[in-house]
């Protein structure tokens, strides 16, 4: 439901709702474009509805933080647009003390305080006219550091992380996301390679490498600082990738994180894939003999905490988010199943095309893995994927049983 108004800026805009809040945004179809289609640049300020299960999502998991950590909290926004995200944070998650919102853009700012406003906040929120790395360093001090940091950028959070890191208190949370999966992704891989300081791999999984690259940039990032992280809890969805990593101040912490990074050797022949975390000779597979390939560094330790996703799915349990609520509950389902397998996922039809054998549906295949003794489940980041502590060699031998079974 929305509702029409222009009184309050020099575009046409509307009032929306989402959440529990009241949030006065651009028309986008004034600018014809749609949600799927939308870029920043179309706009005067930016407004993104596709994303509003990342912030019902962020919501979630700032509320099961702050009830794991049990005190009220600080959180800062430091790219807030029209202060939606930064809005419903102080609106939706307990405990919250204060909310510092900033912008670099005149007309963000005046939205977003009109925004505040608007949902009776302004006893909660603060808003700067500010660059955002400007905001980070100026709570650098130990005293005005934040519980919670979420830099949620157009295109990649790194220019940023470096602030961020040094604006959080020990056992602080910092939520990130990257926008830019070309270059993750490995369409452009010398761009990710000089953003995130890996090298890519376009290979069926893909979105994993992805979250797997923007976490060791965090972790490389916060070694320097003496600072080590954990990743409580991260997802592909869409167009993006989202990670929440709590850090922990000490050189032991960071030399911890630093021994997670490490590189995934990859074969494009028969699919084999290994960790490695010494300097390697990728030449040959140790499966088929084909020469192989490799993407890293990168972090290759858990991309979700076990531990946190179950408190996730209980949070989930007394929130209500009317639009994504079933959506939010199978996704955090499909996450809590993977996050104890092995790195990396398989697609059922590229194992097949492979063989050139008809591709069986996942359950099937699953069902299969089960009964040879095999750990799988099916895998968020890709509807034909799973994850399993089967090798590519079993997976292609059970394949074939299965299609000699079926045919007549």
């Amino acid at each position: 439901m929305t509702q029409q108004t222009e009184t309050i800026t020099d575009f046409p805009s509307e009032i929306i709702n989402e959440g529990k809040v009241q949030i006065l945004v651009p028309d986008l179809k004034a600018y014809g474009v749609t949600p799927s289609n939308y870029a920043p640049s179309k706009a005067p300020v930016f407004y993104n509805p596709v994303m509003e299960f990342n912030r019902d999502l962020s919501v979630l998991t700032f509320q099961t933080y702050q009830r794991i950590i049990d005190h009220e909290i600080n959180i800062c926004e430091p790219l807030t647009s029209q202060g939606i995200r930064g809005i419903r944070y102080a609106a939706e998650v307990d405990a919250v003390n204060k909310v510092l919102l900033s912008d670099i853009s005149t007309r963000a700012c005046h939205l977003a305080q009109h925004n505040i406003k608007l949902n009776n906040l302004e006893d909660k929120i603060i808003l700067k006219h500010s660059d955002a790395n400007r905001t980070l360093a100026n709570h650098a001090s130990p005293k005005k550091r934040f519980d919670i940091i979420d830099i949620d950028p157009f295109g990649t959070p790194i220019p940023y992380l470096d602030s961020a890191f040094r604006a959080l208190k020990n056992r602080g949370l910092l939520a990130t996301t990257a926008t830019d999966l070309a270059p993750l992704c490995g369409v452009h891989a010398k761009a990710c390679l000089r953003k995130y300081g890996g090298k890519p791999l376009r290979s069926e999984y893909c979105h994993e490498i992805a979250i797997r690259l923007l976490c060791g940039s965090m972790a490389t990032i916060a070694a320097k600082k003496d600072i080590g992280i954990q990743i409580l809890f991260s997802h592909s969805t869409d167009h993006y990738i989202r990670a929440y990593a709590q850090i922990s101040y000490g050189a032991k912490k960071a030399d911890d994180s630093i021994k997670t990074m490490g590189y995934i050797l990859h074969c494009f022949n028969c699919m084999h894939r290994e960790i490695t975390h010494q300097p390697f000779d990728c030449s040959t597979c140790p499966e088929c003999g084909a020469k192989m390939d490799y993407t890293g560094p990168l972090w290759t330790g858990p991309i979700t905490n076990t531990e946190f996703i179950e408190q996730l799915i209980i949070q989930n349990q007394k929130t209500i988010f009317t639009k994504n609520n079933t959506k939010i509950t199978k996704r955090l389902a499909l996450i809590s199943a993977e996050s104890p397998m092995p790195p990396t996922y398989y697609v059922i039809d590229k194992l097949s095309g492979k063989l050139n054998l008809p591709a069986p549906a996942n359950q099937t295949f699953i069902d299969a893995l089960h009964k040879a003794g095999y750990q799988a489940v099916p895998t968020h980041f890709n509807p034909r994927g799973i994850k399993t502590n089967a090798s590519a060699m079993i997976m292609h031998k059970i394949l074939k049983e299965l299609t000699a079974t079926t045919q007549p």
